[in-house]
């Protein structure tokens, strides 16, 4: 059996996934989707410690595909770090990912940057990012970008600017780097520098969203390279 462990990304939910879990399921496989938690002064680490706890409820004798959106690239990597021997293959869809000391913000154009660091300190304390509208996402649809605006969520600052923290365990397992298209940010290159394979998808940023069939297919071909672990 194959669980899949779906970690959604910045501003959003479990929820986010709605659309691609009854998939998978028909395929067979399990699936969890974690909540990181948008409330308070939350980092990449605590959201690192939500998928690892995650984690640690699957059954042994599963092969766990670990799953990150954009965002959820870095806390993906990070809770794959920690449970190298769980984890049978990380998949990022438009994931960011780095290495050692990464955060989304070291990794970002200074205009994003900027941005959203003036739309932190708009709001309340400055600890929360308010969510951007359906369009960042991609999504332009009204029926969709309704039901998307009414779910998003803020984003607690925090886990823009805390780097991650990598032993180098994370190197030992293998993954796949989704990019959607047309590209917004380098997806691609950054699944790349980390030896991942790349492979397009053609939809937005939230594809989950818009392209569930095909992103599903993309997430049941990680089976078949699951246990090519790497050494390094």
């Amino acid at each position: 059996m194959t669980t899949f462990v779906l970690v959604h990304g910045a501003w959003h939910g479990p929820w986010a996934w709605d659309r691609v879990t009854p998939l998978l399921q028909a395929a067979g496989a399990h699936t969890l989707t974690p909540d990181l938690g948008a409330d308070g002064d939350r980092g990449l680490h605590d959201h690192a410690a939500a998928v690892i706890a995650a984690l640690d409820t699957v059954c042994r004798d599963d092969e766990l595909v670990l799953v990150g959106h954009s965002y959820a690239g870095l806390v993906a990597r990070e809770a794959a770090d920690a449970r190298p021997d769980t984890v049978d293959h990380i998949v990022l869809v438009d994931g960011w990912a780095g290495g050692n000391g990464a955060s989304l913000f070291s990794l970002a154009p200074a205009r994003f940057v900027e941005a959203i660091r003036a739309a932190a300190e708009a709001s309340g304390d400055g600890r929360q990012i308010p969510a951007p509208p359906p369009a960042a996402f991609g999504i332009f649809a009204p029926d969709t970008a309704a039901w998307l605006a009414a779910r998003l969520l803020p984003q607690p600052l925090r886990t823009f600017t805390e780097p991650t923290q990598l032993t180098g365990a994370v190197d030992r397992v293998p993954g796949t780097a989704i990019y959607c298209r047309p590209k917004t940010y380098p997806f691609g290159q950054f699944g790349a520098a980390a030896g991942y394979r790349t492979l397009a998808v053609d939809g937005p940023h939230d594809v989950m969203l818009t392209d569930p069939e095909p992103l599903a297919d993309l997430l049941l071909t990680a089976q078949s390279f699951k246990n090519e672990k790497r050494e390094v």
